[in-house]
């Protein structure tokens, strides 16, 4: 498997924008085991995301896939600053199957 986790820090008052943004373009993805939109608790402007893929492939691949190349340019004009992205390597939990 193959996971993501990052924060996007939106332009003050955007924050609702983009994660409906997000939501409406993340229900087809094939090779995605759970994508996960989250409100950072601390900041108002910050949104966590954490991806789960069967591959890297998977997860490059969906950036091809019209839904989320049009979502990408509609959030474009909502994010202030990416912050640290990490790679990892998924290997069980709740709610994943370990392959």
């Amino acid at each position: 498997m193959y996971g993501i986790i990052g924060n996007i820090t939106t332009h003050p008052g955007r924050r609702e924008e983009f994660i409906a943004i997000l939501l409406k373009s993340t229900t087809k993805m094939p090779g995605c085991i759970s994508y996960v939109i989250a409100r950072d608790a601390a900041d108002p402007d910050t949104v966590w995301v954490t991806e789960v893929w069967d591959s890297k492939e998977s997860h490059d691949a969906s950036l091809t896939l019209p839904e989320v190349r049009e979502a990408i340019t509609q959030a474009r004009p909502l994010f202030a600053s990416f912050g640290k992205q990490v790679i990892t390597s998924p290997v069980g939990g709740y709610g994943l199957t370990p392959r």
